[in-house]
């Protein structure tokens, strides 16, 4: 394109210049993207080709920090230019931890003789419940080796020593506590906040307990939230005590009394007195201890990132069983969690693979948009219309939209500590009136029929009584879809999942009093039960989705959002357009 402008000559343009500017920057960048695939092709192939070989008299060092997902992605190989990571950091994230790696690596540990125990160093992982039992179960499994497990930490947070418990010995730093204090919930309200800026969050909804919106127009918890999340939490709390109690030789009265001490602020001998840990060490002087349980001074480490490299077994069946990850917010056309279109093509993909012969669907999500829930429970009874059995493994969540994800595979399977259920729908249309005369707007306009306008009217003038019936009656009929979806697959009457649903959360043990999940297990018992189905006797599994692009982390390390910032772009993303939602309440556990 040429551009003419008041310095362009009578006798016409001199393109020339611009011509060749904008020829050298399509050049510049065309070079700058080559090089940049070509590096990363080059980068992302020596990684993903690279195995680690184990050697003798190894400790696998299984470092609790970061952030728990539940699937590991591969390391951007630009982090170190970025100064994310040091340059010769393990070729994965270590800001986070995938949940697939740790069972993976601990079951690899239990039977190879060249590793000698595991070492649970550190005290840190971020994780929910429900994840924290898979591993803990996973060690409890390994220990039936004979092997030794081993743990140290400067501080315990509570989550992490419900983990540790397990361990042959939990090492303490002479400065630092077991934090065993017992469990709070806490949510953020931000309906005064909204009032000060003139917002009046409109809610409309279906369930007693359906408390995710309560945030927006309450300032305390409701009496039915209140229930529920006294259920659940006595539930996980009581999880803690029976487990640790077990592994400690602890009365669940002694761990009672401990809690109400605050162990976290109690020196460590204290800890010591009080049976929670055995010694009291340096963390920086565990050499020592851990040469005493190899038997030699010449033992070596492996970290998960390494250990995940070590070659396994390669399965030559022909026959597949995919085993899918859905972890996050549900959404409909973007976003880091489950996006509904993105996942519907994913199962396409699926469907096309005729070696494909069971899915399993691991579920850890809150819920999200209606809609795309819609969209993926649809795609799900495509994939069974093909004769291929499904079967969902739940995780920290499947609640609402999660649920609504889960309810039609043939066997459902969730750790007791899983948060599910929440059957629910709400709407929610912001009101902008009061801020709209405090800045001095004004609306008007032409209309061609009486509810051409019904959006900015709800938006910007508040809904009437008629507006407010017309949105009441398509969330009614949203959550009647819904609960329908429900009663269908799990085969029951509607009336009954109408009559537990009302939006309430329930554990996954209670689930399974329900009939709204069929067995507590793990992500291997779903596997287990998905080979049984589609009776198979050698098969590989798949896993999906496919490893993130580098570029995607590449731009992610360029984000430098505070968490204030995100705070409040969550009241904005919440309060910016009316949308259905099925999405359980959030709720931060300490």
């Amino acid at each position: 394109m040429i551009i003419f402008n008041q310095n362009t000559p009578a006798d016409g343009p001199r393109p020339r210049r611009r011509v060749g500017c904008l020829t050298g920057c399509l050049i510049f960048f065309a070079v700058y993207f080559i090089c940049s695939a070509i590096l990363g092709w080059i980068m992302g192939d020596m990684f993903s080709s690279s195995t680690v070989a184990l050697q003798d008299k190894t400790v696998y060092r299984l470092q609790l920090s970061g952030t728990l997902v539940e699937q590991a992605q591969e390391q951007n190989p630009f982090a170190g230019l970025m100064g994310q990571v040091p340059y010769y950091s393990d070729y994965r994230n270590e800001n986070t931890v995938g949940l697939d790696d740790l069972l993976s690596n601990i079951r690899l540990a239990k039977t190879d003789d060249k590793i000698l125990g595991i070492w649970l160093d550190g005290a840190e992982l971020a994780m929910a419940p429900a994840s924290a039992k898979a591993i803990r179960d996973a060690l409890l499994d390994f220990k039936q080796s004979g092997k030794w497990v081993l743990a140290s930490a400067k501080d315990y947070s509570q989550i992490n020593y419900y983990i540790a418990s397990v361990a042959d010995r939990i090492c303490l730093d002479p400065t630092g506590a077991v934090n065993w204090n017992g469990l709070a919930a806490q949510r953020m309200y931000y309906t005064r906040l909204l009032e000060k800026v003139g917002v009046e969050m409109q809610i409309l909804k279906v369930g007693t307990f359906k408390s995710a919106v309560e945030p927006f127009f309450r300032t305390s918890m409701s009496d039915a939230d209140r229930k529920q999340t006294e259920e659940y939490m006595g539930g996980i709390w009581d999880e803690f005590k029976s487990a640790v109690g077990a592994s400690r030789h602890l009365s669940v009265a002694e761990l009672e009394a401990l809690a109400d001490r605050y162990m976290g602020l109690q020196e460590a001998e204290e800890q010591v007195k009080a049976g929670l840990v055995d010694t009291i060490v340096y963390t920086q002087d565990m050499d020592s201890l851990l040469r005493v349980y190899t038997g030699t001074k010449d033992y070596n480490t492996i970290t998960t990132s390494k250990l995940a490299l070590v070659k396994r077994p390669d399965s030559k069946a022909k026959d597949k069983v995919a085993v899918v990850y859905l972890e996050g917010e549900i959404t409909d056309e973007t976003g880091d969690g489950i996006v509904g279109k993105d996942v519907v093509k994913m199962f396409k993909k699926i469907r096309k693979d005729k070696d494909v012969k069971a899915l399993v669907l691991r579920v850890n999500s809150p819920g999200g948009s209606a809609n795309a829930s819609e969209d993926i429970w649809h795609a799900i009874q495509n994939i069974k219309a093909d004769s291929i059995p499904v079967v969902v493994s739940m995780g920290d969540f499947a609640a609402s939209g999660g649920y609504y994800i889960s309810c039609g595979a043939d066997f459902i399977f969730a750790e007791p500590t899983t948060l599910t259920g929440s059957i629910g729908i709400f709407g929610t249309v912001p009101n902008v009136s009061k801020l709209r005369d405090k800045v001095g707007l004004d609306i008007d306009g032409i209309t061609t029929n009486r509810h051409s306008d019904l959006e900015a009217n709800m938006i910007y003038k508040g809904m009437n009584s008629e507006e407010r019936q017309l949105m009441q009656t398509m969330v009614e009929r949203g959550y009647d879809l819904f609960t329908s979806r429900c009663a269908e697959g799990r085969h029951v009457e509607q009336d009954y999942i109408k009559s537990i649903g009302e939006g309430r959360v329930w554990l996954g043990s209670k689930g399974k009093e329900l009939g709204i999940v069929d067995e507590i297990g793990n992500i291997d018992n779903a596997i287990a039960k998905a080979v049984e189905l589609a009776g198979l006797d050698l098969y590989q599994l798949a896993y999906y989705p496919e490893k993130k692009d580098p570029l995607e982390d590449l731009l992610k390390m360029l984000d430098n959002t505070t968490e204030e910032e995100r705070l409040m772009m969550k009241v904005r993303d919440f309060c910016s357009k009316p949308r259905i939602m099925a999405l359980m309440p959030e709720v931060e556990i300490k």
